[in-house]
């Protein structure tokens, strides 16, 4: 019995820190964050086939002449690389963000024309989820019904 309750003990550690790991995600997957050879839809397509939680990590990595800010929407929309969210511009690859709330984020390029000509840049959404209408996220919720599982088991097969 003691060997029972063990293995599933081990079973749920093993499954909280599943739950409980952040994603880390290259911008553009193998494109990187560079010009994209098809305008500003290479990077749309690229971020609507994730599902980015908080926690997670976004990761521009480039090389040649490039940079990443965070804008806000309007600055996005228009490129606007003179307005950056508290000033800062990575300009060393690879740039890494975590994603600390569930509000949408922008990311332009803010080398010359880069943004505008080009489409070097990105929205990071994450969907709001039914059962998140506070900053917990899904990753939190497993967490806690794993955990509750493991302790049910666990006191019954004791008893």
């Amino acid at each position: 019995m003691a060997s029972v309750t063990g293995c599933l003990l081990v079973v749920m550690a093993v499954t909280l820190l599943k739950v409980a790991a952040a994603d880390t995600y290259t911008v553009g997957d193998s494109l990187g964050w560079t010009l994209p050879p098809a305008g500003n839809v290479a990077y749309s397509t690229w971020a609507r086939t994730k599902s980015f939680d908080i926690g997670d990590v976004i990761v521009f990595q480039w090389s040649g002449n490039h940079n990443v800010a965070e804008v806000s929407e309007a600055d996005y929309d228009s490129c606007n690389t003179t307005n950056p969210i508290n000033g800062t511009i990575y300009q060393t690859s690879p740039a890494s963000i975590t994603l600390t709330t569930n509000n949408t984020r922008y990311f332009i390029c803010t080398v010359t024309d880069h943004c505008k000509s080009f489409g070097q840049k990105v929205t990071i959404s994450m969907e709001q989820k039914w059962w998140d209408n506070s900053a917990s996220s899904f990753r939190n919720i497993g967490a806690f019904f794993a955990f509750s599982l493991a302790t049910f088991v666990t006191f019954f097969l004791n008893y």
